[in-house]
């Protein structure tokens, strides 16, 4: 991709209609995991899907952080995925989801420690040498932190980026949400990130929940983007970069297509205004 491209995750929900909406979106994000099935009708619409649309792969079961070993059924169907798509760009969380051979339904968050780190890079190691392929590593949205971490969340991924060559996917709702959640200074966060790996970039909704007199911020991806994270938006795309591929997530409690591109417009709206000033 040679200039900055617009996308949607593509879900159940709208794949029918995005196969007549193709001239309004750049490309289209998949979630791993539900095209494992190559004789799905799911599968059989992102194959058609893929013949006018770029494809992007986000994975969310690879429980990269875990302590077990990764699993090689999930790792051949994730290739066998890949193989077929040829997608442009192949992403993975910054988490964990498994222990013991037990999965969780959820992105866990990781202890950031000397421990941890080693079996991240590890198993990043292992996959991209598996796929042929490098990954790229989400940041996490988070609203507790560990006792044991002793390591700067953007300072552990930029050690996972230059020991393994994998990239990084930004997500700058998680920024804030975590920011918000655990008291960081996300201006801080964005300057201490190697922002070079930086491949992909996420937007997406919060909604907020009041705990013991405090205001947390829950990553529900069921709502617009919000006025602060637009604003964080505004700073990485001012200050750091306005090429990079970006993507509009919704995950749950669908509104019509046109909302989405509607959020999408946003985003290209805001690049164009900090491109018309930087060229002023």
């Amino acid at each position: 991709m040679t200039k900055k491209q617009y996308g949607l995750g593509l879900r159940s929900a709208y794949a029918e209609q995005l196969l007549n909406k193709h001239q309004q979106l750049d490309w289209l994000e998949i979630h791993a995991e539900n095209y494992f099935n190559p004789h799905s009708y799911d599968y059989h619409l992102l194959k058609q899907i893929a013949e006018h649309s770029p494809i992007s792969v986000h994975g969310v079961g690879l429980s990269l952080g875990s302590f077990d070993a990764l699993s090689k059924t999930h790792l051949e169907k994730l290739k066998a995925l890949i193989d077929d798509v040829n997608p442009f760009i192949v992403s993975e969380h910054l988490s964990w989801s498994s222990i013991n051979g037990r999965f969780y339904n959820d992105l866990l968050p990781l202890p950031y420690t000397e421990e941890c780190l080693q079996v991240f890079i590890e198993h990043v190691n292992q996959a991209q040498d598996f796929l042929g392929r490098q990954l790229l590593i989400e940041n996490p949205s988070a609203y507790l932190a560990y006792h044991e971490s002793h390591i700067h969340e953007p300072e552990f991924l930029n050690r996972l980026v230059e020991t393994t060559g994998c990239g990084l996917l930004l997500d700058i709702n998680n920024v804030y949400v975590s920011g918000h959640n655990l008291g960081w200074d996300n201006q801080e966060y964005l300057e201490t990130l190697n922002l070079a790996a930086v491949k992909e970039i996420h937007l997406a909704g919060y909604t907020e929940k009041q705990l013991d007199n405090k205001t947390v911020l829950i990553d529900s991806h069921n709502q617009k983007v919000s006025e602060p994270v637009w604003q964080l938006y505004r700073q990485f795309q001012q200050y750091y970069a306005n090429s990079i591929p970006t993507l509009i997530e919704w995950d749950s409690d669908f509104p019509s297509l046109e909302v989405l591109i509607e959020e999408v417009a946003q985003a290209k709206h805001i690049d164009l205004a900090i491109s018309e000033v930087n060229c002023a």
